[in-house]
């Protein structure tokens, strides 16, 4: 038998399988919501947009620069 043809780690089910259990998840998915249904889901879910990404990343240093300023008046209150 030869791996799985998608994530090509897990071997593949069967004598004449092409794909693994969870792959085989996938393909079914597929098969029942066609490809350009399955590819935009994974596109809006997993795929972050760089206007998406730069929000995040502004957002975190805004976390972090709030948590820092926090500590700061912790100690100067500690004093």
């Amino acid at each position: 038998m030869g791996y799985c043809y998608i994530c090509e780690t897990a071997e593949a089910e069967g004598w004449f399988g092409k794909w693994c259990k969870d792959c085989r998840k996938i393909k079914h998915l597929i098969n029942l919501y066609g490809l350009q249904k399955v590819m935009g889901v994974l596109d809006r879910v997993l795929v972050r947009q760089d206007a998406k990404m730069e929000y995040k990343i502004k957002d975190i240093i805004k976390e972090d620069i709030g948590k820092k300023g926090y500590n700061l008046r912790e100690k100067k209150n500690a004093e």
